[in-house]
């Protein structure tokens, strides 16, 4: 299944859960103040920019915000909420897609640069974002840190969550560096929902090569958008790539 058939109508009409999840306060909040403060004032570009769940508090709080999305019905949803003036979108892949502008910050959230299935899409992503910023700017990445290391030696899958009416598991190709969410929901008759999303897991120092090769260097990381610092136990890291004040692509 590609990227565009997963993310069909059925998916993006489920997909907000508005003050819950993903969309709760305590979460999207620190997001939005720690993109607020890399753009200074400046524009910004949002890859996958989904059904606005960043960028519509982002520009709620001043901050001009342009998207790149592959769902056309992600785009709808995104539409209910904010017009094309107020959140201009280009459809397209966010590996190859140009979007008329220079940038200050271009950001990519919620593990969404592993849903480019191979290294040389993923490494496009990088350039195309180097492509789009002014000298100087940055290029944020919000991943998860592949979790082998839970893993029982022979086996391909790992349960990483389970809660009331709900289980999510992720089975591993580690030849391929690929992983499939599984993601199970069910309620009181005996059949279960199930979404599969398929992903390249990515290593922070392969994630690091790949801006390098963009023309990035690392700025920062760290395992939350609180700052809290990025260690060997962290399950995922923002990492901020920066463009050198002398460069464009």
């Amino acid at each position: 299944m590609t990227q565009d058939e997963l993310w069909d109508v059925e998916t993006a009409a489920s997909y907000d859960t508005p003050g819950i999840g993903a969309f709760a306060p305590e979460v999207v909040g620190p997001i939005v103040d720690r993109l607020a403060e890399l753009a200074d004032g400046g524009a910004v570009l949002e890859f996958a920019i989904g059904t606005g769940r960043v960028a519509v508090p982002l520009v709620e709080r001043g901050v001009s915000v342009t998207g790149v999305e592959l769902s056309r019905p992600m785009i709808d949803r995104l539409r209910a909420k904010a017009d094309e003036a107020t959140i201009p979108v280009v459809a397209g892949d966010m590996a190859t897609v140009r979007v008329p502008g220079t940038f200050q910050l271009a950001y990519l959230v919620y593990n969404t640069i592993s849903n480019l299935l191979t290294q040389a899409e993923q490494v496009a992503c990088f350039r195309n974002a180097a492509r789009h910023l002014a000298p100087g700017g940055r290029f944020v990445v919000e991943l998860w840190v592949p979790e082998l290391r839970k893993l029982p030696p022979g086996q391909q899958a790992m349960v990483w969550e389970t809660r009331a009416g709900y289980v999510g598991l992720d089975t591993y190709d580690v030849l391929r560096q690929r992983v499939v969410s599984h993601h199970f929901r069910f309620g009181e008759g005996r059949e279960a929902r199930l979404f599969r999303s398929p992903h390249r897991y990515i290593w922070p120092a392969e994630l690091d090569l790949m801006a390098q090769l963009a023309g990035f260097e690392l700025e920062s990381r760290h395992a939350d958008w609180d700052g809290a610092s990025f260690t060997a136990e962290s399950r995922s890291h923002v990492s901020v790539y920066r463009l050198p004040a002398g460069l464009r692509q």
